[in-house]
């Protein structure tokens, strides 16, 4: 099934979703590190919160140059602390701490200060969770730990909350381990320990979804405006009407901050848009902010399966919105909008995106990390024609 983008409208009355995305001049300003110093701020208008005592573990990487930014322009106290092997020329005035997490003792440097908020943006061993929670004991008001929708382990209803099925705690020897099928288990053991480390009075987890934007070195999203901005024929996975989800790493990051601002303790899923969105409205919502001739072709899950082309791999941001994975795209974050998270336009991520992608280096730009190689998806596109005269 091929729809060009006029006739996909009129079938799907999608007013105000590929269409009519007003796009935040700030959608331009940030540098090649994916930092926007005049980030879009949805809550532009309040009072100046009170100025914080902030600790943020890790800072350098995709979501915490974000929270520092934010931090910063909300005139909070920050600290970083990391290896230092990375991010070197950002934040210069910014208080740093070395630490190596991998090895005793590690944690050291954090016994001296005292903190109103601690960020831990990057753990998925629970031993550094551990590590921070024995180096931190007494002087911290808040521990936020980043955690993911992918402690739960069964995804086959839409609309999960935050008391859905969780995985087992991984066992001790797995802690350390890379391999994805370790990556949920990880994440629970860490919620655990964080509680027994800093009291559940102290504690914020939030479990965000599939993180994008600028500085998203994983490609997972960047392939479909870069795709899209090629233009020409494009496979598109599934049905137009498969549900997705993601959330901006700005909007992330600017919500685990007022989590902290406002002293809000709990458990939440974080994941967007707010209103139920599918495939077809992401995708001609991208389509909307290039002048890209692309059309789209929409090939089933199970030939794309029969032809091994893998979602969320292959095929970014999509799962099939039916069987074991109907609700993984359809997780209820109604909690964390209850706490103040809000989601830009999808205009704004997926222009910031693009523009991003085009400062990376030459050798970056030519080989996403994610996504279907073009002569892979000529090869399936070109075998669905042919099934389907």
């Amino acid at each position: 099934m091929t729809l060009d983008r006029r006739t996909f409208l009129k079938s799907s009355a999608l007013v105000g979703g590929a269409i009519g995305l007003g796009i935040p001049a700030a959608a331009q300003a940030f540098n090649a590190d994916g930092v926007r110093p005049q980030a879009y701020r949805p809550e532009t208008g309040e009072a100046q919160p009170k100025p914080l005592r902030i600790l943020i573990l890790g800072g350098t990487g995709f979501i915490g140059p974000q929270q520092v930014d934010y931090a910063l322009a909300r005139k909070h106290q920050i600290t970083l602390f990391n290896r230092g092997q990375s991010g070197k020329g950002l934040f210069p005035n910014v208080p740093r701490i070395v630490g190596d997490r991998n090895v005793a003792g590690g944690h050291d440097g954090l016994k001296k200060g005292n903190w109103d908020v601690v960020i831990d943006n990057p753990t998925r061993n629970p031993q550094w969770v551990r590590g921070a929670g024995e180096a931190l004991k007494g002087p911290v008001g808040q521990y936020i730990l980043v955690s993911t929708i992918s402690v739960y382990n069964d995804y086959s209803k839409p609309g999960m909350d935050e008391n859905g099925p969780m995985h087992a705690p991984a066992a001790q020897e797995n802690w350390a381990s890379n391999d994805g099928n370790f990556y949920g288990p990880n994440k629970v053991q860490c919620e655990i320990d964080a509680k027994a480390q800093f009291g559940a009075d102290k504690v914020t987890i939030v479990r965000p979804g599939l993180i994008v934007g600028p500085g998203d070195l994983s490609d997972r999203f960047s392939y479909w405006p870069v795709r899209i901005d090629k233009g020409g024929d494009i496979m598109a996975p599934g049905i137009p009407s498969d549900p997705v989800q993601y959330i901006d790493v700005h909007d992330l990051s600017e919500f685990i901050v007022r989590l902290g601002e406002n002293h809000t303790i709990g458990t939440f899923n974080a994941t967007g848009p707010k209103s139920p969105t599918n495939m077809a409205e992401m995708l001609y919502g991208i389509k909307a902010v290039t002048s890209s001739d692309a059309k789209f072709t929409w090939v089933p899950a199970d030939f794309l399966a029969q032809h091994t082309v893998r979602a969320w791999s292959d095929m970014p941001v999509w799962q099939p919105g039916q069987g074991r994975t109907a609700g993984f795209m359809a997780v209820d974050c109604s909690k964390a909008y209850a706490a103040g998270l809000t989601c830009r336009p999808l205009a704004d991520t997926a222009k910031s995106t693009l523009d991003w992608y085009k400062t990376r280096p030459a050798a970056e730009q030519e080989k996403l990390r994610a996504g279907l190689a073009p002569d892979k998806e000529k090869t399936v596109l070109a075998a669905w024609r042919a099934k389907n005269g």
